[in-house]
């Protein structure tokens, strides 16, 4: 599916959970924490990952409908602000980057390559994520789910990651794990899209209309031709 004659990639924008980390450990431990304090029954590893992937409000409605059911709005919103409070106190505990991101990031960068997050994981816990596992450094750009009015599947962050990154979505690639990343990279004409085979993703990767799947994250370059 990709391209024939494509201008070369100059920019690199990922996605974060599912694609560069598995974070599904300390999400879990700040949704189990929450509901704790609400007298409500824990929630396990695989409905968190099946939770993830539309931002932090999103999971904790989930997290909630999971445990007992969703309360008044004003209730779910207080909810929200401790499960953040919460888990951006120390997001990275129990997080780790995939098998070959941090040595793939390096050989992204030093072949000259602009990289940038785009999330839907709000801006303070991504910035503290990025920084704890070692990799902000890497990053020219990083928007998350509160940067802009609407958050993955809308193109809006990926063009406004690449608008910061100073490249066209004709000359990116973006690389994710889930059917929100394809829809968001495809809406915003990214030259190159391609998956992760791990992840979060809720429909099965082969349906959708990325440009291929990396048998793994150290497999990037090759593709990209760098």
């Amino acid at each position: 599916m990709t391209a024939v004659n494509r201008r070369p990639i100059r920019a690199v924008a990922f996605d974060l959970d599912g694609t560069l980390v598995d974070s599904a450990a300390d999400l879990m431990h700040a949704s189990n924490a929450l509901l704790a304090e609400l007298g409500r029954p824990p929630v396990d590893l695989p409905a968190v990952r099946s939770f993830i992937g539309d931002g932090a409000p999103k999971l904790v409605e989930r997290v909630l409908a999971a445990s007992g059911g969703v309360p008044a709005p004003e209730e779910e919103a207080r909810c929200l602000r401790r499960f953040l409070a919460i888990y951006e106190a120390d997001p990275s505990a129990h997080s780790a980057l995939y098998p070959g991101v941090a040595e793939t990031l390096g050989r992204l960068a030093e072949a000259g390559l602009r990289l940038g997050v785009c999330t839907n994981k709000p801006m303070a816990a991504t910035t503290r994520l990025l920084d704890d596992l070692g990799i902000a450094g890497r990053f020219a750009a990083v928007v998350g789910g509160d940067s802009y009015p609407t958050r993955k599947p809308s193109p809006e962050p990926v063009l406004g990651l690449l608008e910061r990154l100073g490249v066209p979505p004709g000359e990116a690639a973006f690389v994710g794990d889930n059917e929100h990343d394809v829809a968001a990279s495809r809406a915003a004409g990214v030259a190159l899209v391609l998956m992760v085979p791990y992840g979060y993703a809720r429909v099965p990767l082969d349906g959708l209309p990325h440009d291929g799947i990396l048998g793994g994250f150290a497999d990037l370059p090759g593709r990209l031709s760098c």
